[in-house]
């Protein structure tokens, strides 16, 4: 697998996105077969790892650093700050924002804990703080690059404005945004213009639609009660019926170059700029190997804006967030 520049990181040119493996949707993989999906991760040649204190709370980190610390000279490994969890993490469920130095640094040192490691190669604002100045937050995070606890920046959903802020205080390797055929707001808000401006790394989360863009999710009932899915617009009965249909055009196409939906839609991101590197999420090896052979794949000019069109944003039922998470994206 080629590598990839994250700003001052390299990383293979996709990574793995650890969620789905303990948080959102309804789904806690066992220890050894979590092993058993890192080392064929590292195996296949995968060294991009995405985790945050929030995911389980916490039990996620713990899952990734165990199942990377014998691949640590190998691996970069990225976490996130910024949410309010409660004491209780069995409990704990966000409850708003906080981007306080104090906080970044606690969250830090509590991270760097869980994930047993001497520095965090990637340390993400998970969403930007409407109440702390970026200049505050991204100061705290440099302090910790000069302590050696953190190796470089990046934030997660924030604005163009924010991003070319943040950087003016710190160099941002990388930006992390919903990004896939069917979500393209990068493309218009400014995010990928300032990106490659500036150098900086983008790293698209959900590149297969949480799922959707797989044409493995035909049917509701098969999503776990606790699926955060069932609380995205997109989901709801109505509008996921109306977005089959592009999954079944995606699937077609597919079907006449050999390849999966999946792959083919995976294949569409990575051709969209040499510094995005996509995280698909899986808990299956048949799945990561599939996501593994997307990057073999090789679109034409034509190709391209045949899936542009195919799946088109303008086509998609439903919004990508529900009111509340939409409050937290853009700032």
């Amino acid at each position: 697998m080629q590598d990839r520049k994250l700003g001052s990181l390299t990383t293979s040119s996709i990574g793995l996105g650890c969620m789905g493996m303990s948080h959102a949707y309804g789904t806690n993989i066992e220890e050894t077969a979590a092993q058993a999906l890192f080392d064929r991760a590292v195996e296949l040649g995968i060294s991009f790892f995405d985790t945050a204190e929030v995911y389980g709370p916490f039990t996620n980190e713990i899952l990734v650093g165990k199942g990377l610390r014998k691949h640590r000279d190998k691996v970069v490994i990225a976490t996130k700050f910024g949410f309010t969890i409660g004491d209780d993490a069995k409990a704990a469920r966000p409850s708003g924002v906080d981007s306080r130095p104090e906080h970044v640094r606690a969250v830090a040192e509590a991270s760097l804990k869980r994930l047993g490691v001497d520095a965090i190669d990637l340390f993400y604002q998970h969403r930007v703080d409407p109440d702390v100045p970026i200049e505050e937050t991204v100061g705290a995070m440099a302090d910790l690059v000069k302590e050696g606890k953190v190796k470089a920046l990046g934030l997660s959903e924030a604005s163009a404005a924010t991003l070319r802020r943040a950087h003016a205080v710190h160099p941002i390797s990388a930006i992390q945004s919903e990004y896939s055929l069917w979500t393209r707001d990068p493309e218009t808000n400014g995010v990928l213009d300032i990106c490659r401006e500036l150098g900086i790394g983008f790293v698209p989360f959900s590149p297969l639609g949480r799922g959707m863009l797989t044409g493995a999710l035909k049917d509701l009932s098969k999503l776990a009660d606790n699926d955060f899915r069932r609380g995205i617009p997109r989901f709801n009965q109505e509008n996921f019926d109306a977005n089959l249909a592009l999954v079944e055009a995606l699937e077609a196409m597919a079907r006449e170059k050999g390849v999966t939906a999946g792959q083919l839609a995976l294949a569409w991101v990575l051709a969209q700029g040499d510094f995005i590197v996509p995280i698909p999420g899986t808990t299956k090896i048949a799945n990561l190997e599939s996501n593994v052979a997307a990057t073999e794949i090789q679109l034409s000019t034509d190709d391209l804006a045949t899936l542009a069109t195919v799946v088109s944003p303008d086509k998609v039922a439903g919004a990508r967030y529900n009111e509340a998470m939409a409050k937290m994206a853009g700032r």
